[in-house]
């Protein structure tokens, strides 16, 4: 089948009616279960997790006090980013999210490198929280007097002897058996968790505020501006899965309403406890003693709180399982929105006859994720996952822009303000944190899109169905 030459490939458009048309019911879509609360429970449940309970002691080293400045830049640049993510999730409730924006605003090339770069994020993202979960469960079964062989408890060459991590694999297999079931009992179990780990962050700051030395705060910003743009690089980490809510977008009741209030009161929520938390965690402890693998619950040891420090890990256990649950769930859905359109085989775009879940993604994701959390450090994984979010927060942004021109009569149940500022602003933004990233990341970031490319020029571009839909009309003209 002829389909015309390749530069017009790479630049056509799907339409956002056709984006619409394949998420319909007649068309084997995913069932529509979601409510306002249950998007914003998710939200909190991806966002409030490794970030607050791992990453701020990556962040802490890096910022020092000043953290807490480093938590209001990301919240600003997430918070921009969230305002257009709202708009287009409000106006094309799908599945794919920044993939299936990209697509239907800037071509299929740049639709195809975002989902490339979303798989990116969510896998290895949810890797990195397996990982923080592991590090709490074997705190907790420390405390019960259980130590975990380091063998079978850290990935190779962090720990002497360590050859996998099985607690990290372990917890991805199991969400991922839950995902299978369904996306209605999946909220259910993210609702629970949710308000499990909202009662941790809550005790660390009503019970951490007593114990702040206000001298800890002093310098509060002893590397300077560029460690503060460093710790917000850093713990950007923590704001991840505001955007995972966009990608339940087809399992949704009302999404033009409720889309765009999951995405943001979820962010507006776990902000204002971000810098709670920070700056109760950093006066509690000098910045240069803060743990970098529990810095929540060992503030509290530190200070003779052993049982407020169990219960903030059995806190943080909940939490990042929640993450978990979400990330797994936005991958399989990428892969579901990217499959669907012919970029990646069928199989990942079929939809399991009684459960209505995207199931054989679901399943590769599980073991390919369970293989990452089992073999690799917390802290690389971490910084790959933040450039790939960043990265696709800029695209999104200038997507909104793009979108108001070449077709402003779209309906938009909700409309992000002050276009193009927040939108440039939060590109802007967005590649600032990106700059502050080690060379090392933008190494590996750039060797995984060399293989999207290799991938989509082998394959996806020669099985398009938007190229396909566009030749069979030339032919019939």
């Amino acid at each position: 089948m002829q389909r015309g030459d390749l530069r017009a490939q790479l630049l056509r458009r799907k339409p956002v009616a056709a984006l619409m048309e394949d998420a319909g019911p007649h068309r084997g879509g995913l069932r529509r279960a979601l409510g306002a609360l249950d998007l914003t429970a998710l939200g909190i449940g991806a966002i409030i997790g490794a970030g607050i309970f791992v990453m701020t002691g990556v962040g802490a080293r890096e910022a020092g006090p000043g953290l807490i400045v480093s938590f209001v830049m990301a919240g600003v640049a997430c918070t921009m980013a969230a305002l257009c993510y709202a708009e287009f999730a409000a106006m094309i409730p799908v599945a794919g999210s920044a993939y299936s924006y990209s697509y239907a605003t800037m071509g299929e090339l740049v639709g195809w490198i975002i989902g490339w770069d979303l798989v990116l994020e969510y896998a290895v993202a949810s890797g990195a929280v397996a990982v923080g979960w592991s590090g709490y469960f074997r705190v907790i079964l420390q405390g019960v007097g259980i130590h975990l062989p380091a063998a079978i408890s850290y990935a190779p060459g962090t720990e002497p002897g360590a050859i996998v991590n099985l607690p990290a694999a372990l917890i991805v297999l199991l969400i991922s058996v839950v995902l299978y079931v369904g996306i209605r009992e999946s909220a259910r179990l993210n609702s629970l968790i949710v308000g499990i780990k909202l009662c941790a962050v809550a005790t660390v700051i009503l019970v951490g505020m007593f114990f702040v030395r206000p001298q800890n705060w002093s310098p509060f910003a002893p590397f300077g501006w560029s460690g503060i743009s460093k710790g917000a690089a850093y713990i950007f980490f923590a704001y991840i899965g505001f955007d995972a809510v966009s990608t339940a977008a087809e399992e949704a009741v009302d999404p033009g309403r409720d889309l765009p209030r999951g995405i943001l009161w979820s962010l507006f929520v776990c902000t204002a406890l971000y810098i709670a938390v920070s700056a109760v965690l950093t006066g509690m402890v000098p910045f240069a003693e803060i743990d970098r693998n529990a810095p929540l619950a060992s503030a509290f040891v530190t200070r003779g709180l052993n049982f407020v420090g169990g219960v903030v890990s059995m806190g943080a256990v909940m939490g990042l399982t929640s993450v978990l649950l979400v990330l797994l769930l936005g991958q399989s859905r990428i892969f579901f929105a990217i499959s669907r359109d012919g970029l990646l085989p069928r199989a990942f775009s079929r939809v399991h006859p009684r459960f209505l879940t995207p199931y054989i993604p679901t399943v590769i994701t599980g073991l390919a994720v369970g293989a990452t959390a089992a073999l690799l450090p917390i802290r690389e994984i971490a910084e790959l996952t933040n450039i790939g979010t960043l990265f696709a927060f800029v695209l999104v942004c200038l997507g909104v822009w793009i979108l108001r021109y070449i077709d402003p009569d779209q309906r938009r149940p909700f409309r992000t303000p002050l276009v193009p500022l927040v939108p440039i602003a939060g590109a802007l933004s967005c590649l600032y944190l990106m700059a502050s990233l080690p060379l090392v990341t933008w190494i590996r970031f750039f060797v995984w899109m060399g293989i999207g490319f290799a991938i989509y020029f082998s394959y996806g571009r020669y099985h398009s169905h938007v190229a396909d839909a566009a030749a069979t009309n030339a032919a019939a003209d």
